[in-house]
């Protein structure tokens, strides 16, 4: 039983490569294929999987550039050898579904979102995109967004990580989707008692535009409520400038440090609309509660008005208003850490080999065998199903 794991870039340790080691954790003899790779940067997990580049990464300055390369890579994935590999899971939110999938095999993706720069956040990226990208994106955009829905064609199962997700792959590729929420690490996170939460909230994240920390530093800097932030990103010098006394603007820190945080913060501000959101549940894990835009992945695992509250406009008076909502809640910790361990990594692998489990019975008329779904070795013949006409 040959496995093979398609992401589309390796140069952080971000919410999705935390799926790609929950999906490596169910197939261990399993290649990951990727665009580019930062070895240096990635967990031990990660790293004991055999990792094949595409043709990108013999690019100039590939790893840092990436991005730039990214009207090639639709030709690069197509130029992967998969022959020999039964089951082929694809992670999506840059490119990496169009591969060919060889004669026989069963391609299931797990999509974090359709590629948001050219659907549904085309407008905000060349909003801020510079002169020449400005220029050359709608062209560059119009190829990949045929590409894109045409490479939807060639998965046998989509699986969505939030409802949010599993409607835009509706929209754009008009295909149904399983939901099936990333896996968050709630063991890592511990609640503390009341007499150790502090006096400040707290916001996490990478600091760029579309996620809006501008709005969350403007109201803090408005009520003279503190703020902590936490977070590397392009908006990082701009918001320390921004940041009035009672804000705080830590950069990247280390993980004890993020966990210290979560826990003794007041609350989680989260003003950005995600496509499924792992920090809010971290918050969660930490028994504390969240302020977040209303739209989104966060109205998944947000109850409002029992784990957290919802503000309808992404306005430093909508999150104002929201915040006074907060304080006037009774708060209980234990309920809201209970309500986050949904979302824990046993979960997700159960959920995900019953999708896996449903896209091989829908191609193959049976049940998988036992390597498809728990990473078992052992050679397997396969025949697959004729599609019925009429």
């Amino acid at each position: 039983m040959r496995v093979a794991i398609i992401h589309y870039w390796l140069v952080g340790m971000r919410g999705g490569e935390k799926v790609l080691e929950a999906l490596g954790r169910m197939y261990p003899e399993a290649d990951i294929f990727t665009h580019v790779v930062v070895p240096e940067i990635l967990s031990d997990d990660l790293r004991r999987h055999t990792i094949k580049t595409s043709f990108i990464a013999k690019l100039p300055r590939a790893a840092r550039m990436y991005k730039s390369y990214l009207p090639l890579m639709p030709l690069a994935l197509e130029q992967l050898d998969l022959r020999g590999y039964d089951l082929i899971i694809s992670s999506e939110s840059g490119p990496a579904k169009g591969i060919v999938t060889p004669e026989g095999a069963v391609h299931v993706c797990y999509c974090h979102s359709p590629m948001r720069y050219i659907w549904n956040m085309y407008h905000d990226y060349r909003e801020g995109a510079g002169r020449l990208t400005r220029l050359s994106m709608p062209l560059l955009t119009h190829y990949l967004r045929m590409w894109d829905e045409s490479s939807a064609a060639r998965v046998d199962r989509f699986v969505a990580n939030s409802g949010t997700v599993a409607a835009r792959i509706r929209r754009y590729y008009r295909r149904d989707a399983g939901i099936v929420f990333p896996p968050v690490d709630i063991d890592a996170f511990s609640p503390v008692g009341p007499e150790e939460v502090g006096d400040y909230y707290l916001m996490v994240g990478e600091l760029v535009r579309y996620k809006r920390p501008d709005i969350a530093v403007r109201a803090f800097n408005a009520t003279g409520r503190r703020l902590v932030v936490i977070g590397g990103g392009e908006m990082l010098s701009e918001l320390r400038a921004l940041a009035g006394p009672t804000v705080e603007i830590l950069g990247a820190q280390p993980f004890a440090q993020l966990r210290h945080h979560y826990a003794r913060a007041r609350g989680l501000i989260f003003p950005g609309e995600e496509d499924f959101g792992i920090v809010p549940v971290e918050a969660m894990a930490s028994g504390r509660p969240v302020v977040a835009y209303g739209r989104g992945g966060a109205t998944e695992t947000v109850v409002d008005g029992r784990t957290g509250v919802f503000f309808d406009e992404q306005s430093q008076d909508s999150l104002i208003d929201a915040i006074a909502r907060l304080e006037r809640m009774d708060i209980d910790s234990a309920d809201i850490v209970l309500h986050a361990r949904q979302f824990n990594p046993a979960r997700f692998e159960r959920q995900m080999r019953d999708a896996i489990a449903d896209a091989w019975a829908a191609s193959y008329g049976q049940e998988p065998p036992a390597a498809a779904t728990s990473g078992e070795g052992g050679k397997v013949l396969l025949k697959r199903r004729r599609p019925a006409y009429g």
